[in-house]
Parts: structure tokens; sequence; C-alpha cells
């Protein structure tokens, strides 16, 4: 186990460098996972981090000293509660977090399972909640196209509250690979579809496709669609947010598919 009490230490200015910035987060290929909730799922399903970074107010904490035992000795930091302020994004966080390189599944050959399709979903925590409900539907594949949000940085991260260790998060996808590699239909949302969600037959997979917040689905994707579906609001709003839209029609899909196998 080893001590950094300066700024100028280089893997604190590094874990420092990614702590602010998204980008660098993207360009690095890694993640910073805080919290024992985050920290636990990942050394569940991918075994151990890159480095371990705890205060010394987290190693007399029971949970935190069950995920350090997890972790090789010579993989974990300790810093100076004010030192690792300044990498925290929680407030009144619990003084762990973990350095880890990204998940990066590899591409399926052909999509013949329900999956989503994140196409332009800009917002971090309408990403985070949309992987966490697909993550309680069973889902397996979620495919982030261009301009979504990173999906391991630390709001997404957050949000999705450890669904990208339940998941396959393939990110940067393009649209026209991804349409001919699938053997399922295409389903969105649109306000001003005719079918209702509660009418269409869901009992089999479709992949889902949830657009923009403001301008929707793109072109490439309206063009492959099978299903146009609107949400019924009774209550007169003209739109969902579309993690709730997303929640709506994967719960729907869950609760037709009931009884299956």
């Amino acid at each position: 186990m080893k001590l950094i009490t300066s700024r100028d230490n280089p893997l604190y200015k590094r874990l420092k460098a990614l702590a602010g910035s998204t980008h660098q987060q993207r360009r690095s290929g890694h993640a910073l996972l805080e919290g024992f909730h985050l920290a636990s799922a990942y050394l569940d399903v991918a075994g151990e981090p890159e480095t371990c970074v705890v205060t010394d107010a987290a190693l007399e904490h029971p949970e935190a000293q069950t995920i350090i035992g997890r972790v090789d000795p010579s993989r974990i930091v300790t810093l100076p509660q004010a030192l690792f302020g300044q990498l925290s994004n929680v407030v009144n966080g619990v003084g762990l977090l973990l350095l880890v390189p990204k998940l990066s599944p590899p591409m399926p050959v052909r999509v013949t399972q329900t999956c989503v399709v994140l196409d332009g979903v800009q917002d971090a925590g309408n990403v985070g909640s949309i992987l966490r409900s697909a993550a309680a539907a069973g889902v397996q594949h979620v495919f982030c196209g261009p301009g979504t949000a990173y999906a391991w940085s630390s709001k997404v991260l957050r949000s999705g509250m450890g669904a990208h260790f339940l998941l396959n998060v393939h990110e940067d996808v393009d649209a026209d690979v991804l349409i001919d590699r699938l053997d399922v239909p295409v389903a969105i949302t649109d306000s001003h579809a005719a079918q209702p969600l509660y009418d269409c037959d869901l009992s089999g997979p479709v992949a889902w496709v949830f657009g923009n917040e403001g301008a929707g689905v793109s072109p490439a994707w309206r063009a492959a669609v099978s299903h146009r579906l609107t949400i019924p609001q009774p209550g007169g709003m003209e739109s969902l947010n579309v993690a709730a839209a997303a929640a709506v029609c994967l719960f729907e899909q869950c609760r037709q598919r009931r009884g299956q196998g």
C-alpha cells in the first residue's frame, strides 16, 4: 500500500486530470469508479482495478475494508482527504475510488435479441438512466451512436448504478453498420405516431432506438423503422424525457413477455 501526500505526484496528477475531464477519460480509455457499489460491481465482473484509491478514513470503514481486501496491496494508494476531495464528484462521498480500463466488448456479428440504441442522446444523466433500465429489463447489448454522451464518464457511471457491468456497452457505433447486423425489427417512439405502444406486439425481440433529446431519431434510423409508436399521455404533456420513455417501452415489453421461456 502506497501513501501519496504531494499534489505533484505523477499518479495523482493523472487522476486529477481524469477526474476533471470527460475528454481525458475517453482519450485514455479509463474510468473512475467512485463509491462502494460501483467498486464492488466492477470487482465482481472484471477482477482487479489498475489502482484502488482510498482515504485514511475509508480504511476504517467495514464496507471499504471488504473491497480493499479484494485488491492486491500493490495496487492500493492512500490519499489525505484534502487531496482525495479534488478527485471526487460526490458530495459527502465515502473516500474510495477505482481507476479501471473501460470494458470494450466486441461487436456482435448478428443482433438477434432485444437491444437498445442510443442515437445522439447527449445528456449523461439520461444515458445512465437508460443503461440502468436496460440492465433491469434483461437487455444484453446497448449501442451508443455518435453524439451520445460518453458511457464511461463519471456522471453516466453514477446514474447507471452498476448497469455497465451487466451490459455489453458498445460506443461510437455507426448506424449503417449496426442496421446491417440487425435481425430484429426497429422500434422508435414518436409523439405523432398512430400506433400506441400498448397495442403493438412486443413479444419478440426488438431494437429500441432512442434519439437526441431535441432533434429525435436521425434519418438513418427513421428509414429503418418497423414500429413507430406513441406513448399515450392522458395528462396532456407533449412528450416524455427520453430516459422515462425508454423505461416505459422496455418494461411494457417485459410485461408482454411474461411467462415466456
